[in-house]
């Protein structure tokens, strides 16, 4: 049976893809997500709830085999930025809240890891979860291993990697010529990014994560921040290759607004053409694009902000050589967010539409 147009706006992904065939049993998937930010641990808290459990066999609740976090390591502000200083590790903020978003017991971890010490001098200001992390990285003296046995400990449905454990520093070239270092320093610029490198460039990839891409049957980049979430990961030597080549699907997640100096006036089309620019070579395959209207109140407090819905220009992304899935991804709070159970159903009917056509 012929599925319905996946380009068509106005239907959900969800009736696009086709059903699955009675005849053939599903196929668990192996999923990697990369990327940083609220966007990143958004999305993984929608696939959690996805992934196979030992001792339980639910087909449709067990849809995920193995889930892996790419996270972006460059972040220079706030509690993270103290102790990359003081410590000279790595920045642990992302990579903790990936770390609560997979684990079973979010809602107190959220509270415990997202809490920040009001007083005391040394403390004031801290998250207790990247202290957290900051006293395993002194045990263990290796920061990705810090990050394994936080995971190990919190009992996440997933692992997470950081993207690399070289201590680089971002560096955006703005549109009147000049550089600006740092990731909270080209956040504040109110200068248009044109390019971005990290400092000194091509670090090294851990090696499971290039694994982890060789073998998933779904790979996502996205939602979040362009160049300091998406583009900084696409930055590390070895991961825009491994994306290149890989045989899984390679989905990039559309952001549902505007971002200042990162994204204004970028069509979502347009948002993959500046990740090609410094990938120099497609990595995707599909797009999830957000196509349902936000409320008036929520145009005109983003509006405030200088921050508009992202358009959803589905030919252009197409002329791309990116299939367009869009549908209604977004969830109006106090600020937009995914609707991270429809994007996770929607990456999984996709992961195994593309699982059983290579079959």
């Amino acid at each position: 049976m012929e599925s319905k147009d996946p380009l068509n706006p106005s239907t959900s992904v969800l009736r696009e893809l086709p059903a699955e065939p009675a005849s053939r049993p599903l196929h668990p998937l192996r999923v990697v997500a990369i990327g940083g930010g609220t966007g990143l641990s958004t999305l993984l808290r929608g696939l959690r709830r996805h992934v196979a459990v030992p001792g339980q066999c639910d087909p449709e609740a067990d849809a995920i085999a193995d889930l892996a976090a790419v996270v972006t390591v460059t972040d220079d502000g706030g509690s993270s930025g103290r102790l990359r200083q003081d410590f000279n590790m790595l920045p642990p903020g992302d990579l903790r809240n990936c770390m609560v978003a997979l684990s079973e017991e979010e809602d107190l971890l959220t509270q415990l890891f997202g809490h920040r010490f009001r007083s005391g001098y040394a403390l004031k200001g801290h998250n207790f979860g990247n202290l957290f992390v900051a006293a395993l990285t002194e045990i263990t003296g290796d920061f990705a291993q810090a990050v394994q046995l936080s995971s190990k400990i919190l009992a996440t449905r997933g692992r997470i990697y950081p993207a690399t454990t070289a201590n680089t520093t971002l560096v955006a070239r703005m549109d009147d010529g000049s550089l600006v270092r740092g990731e909270t320093s080209i956040t504040a610029s109110r200068r248009r990014i044109v390019e971005l490198t990290l400092d000194p460039p091509g670090p090294a990839p851990l090696p499971e994560t290039l694994e982890a891409m060789e073998r998933a049957d779904v790979i996502t980049v996205g939602p979040g921040s362009l160049y300091t979430s998406l583009i900084t990961n696409l930055l590390v030597d070895g991961i825009p290759a491994a994306l290149a080549r890989a045989r899984g699907l390679r989905v990039y997640i559309a952001n549902l607004m505007t971002q200042a100096n990162e994204s204004l006036n970028l069509t979502a089309s347009e948002h993959i053409e500046r990740i090609y620019e410094h990938t120099r070579a497609p990595i995707f395959d599909c797009a999830l694009v957000n196509t349902a209207p936000f409320s008036a109140e929520t145009l005109a407090r983003y509006a405030a902000e200088g921050a508009a819905p992202i358009v959803a220009d589905i030919e252009r992304i197409q002329a791309l050589g990116v299939r367009c899935v869009a549908g209604d991804f977004a969830s109006e709070e106090n600020v937009v967010r995914h609707a991270a159970g429809r994007v996770a159903s929607a990456l999984l009917a996709l992961g195994r539409e593309s699982s059983h056509a290579q079959t």
